[in-house]
């Protein structure tokens, strides 16, 4: 079983900033493209950032996130700055193999953006 181990949620002001992080075994990460999803009550999951040989953002986090990939420490971040109230979410960060397409998942992060 694929484990994700994330970290770095909480409660952030508006314009503020935060790294969430996930970390993952050597094997894993190797040959995983890596991604991070976001969920909030009543509506599907959706994706925020991925990253293979190059990263890929929704339009909405555009110029606000970066996910970059430290293949050293089996990590990949989310670097959210300039965050907004509607970036209130679960974060859930994922494995997707790229051999076969299976998918896995971290346990999600709760990220509270609120005055």
């Amino acid at each position: 079983q694929v484990q994700l181990v994330e970290s770095g949620g909480g409660l952030v002001q508006p314009g503020g900033s935060l790294r969430l992080s996930c970390a993952t075994s050597a094997s894993i990460f190797s040959i995983s493209a890596m991604g991070w999803y976001r969920q909030t009550p009543g509506k599907e999951r959706e994706l925020v950032a991925t990253i293979t040989d190059r990263s890929n953002y929704a339009d909405y986090v555009k110029g606000r996130f970066t996910i970059p990939r430290d293949n050293t420490k089996n990590t990949v971040y989310l670097q959210m700055n300039s965050l907004k109230p509607e970036d209130t979410a679960v974060y859930y960060c994922n494995a997707r193999n790229i051999y076969t397409l299976i998918d896995s998942w971290g346990q999600g992060t709760q990220v509270t953006v609120s005055s």
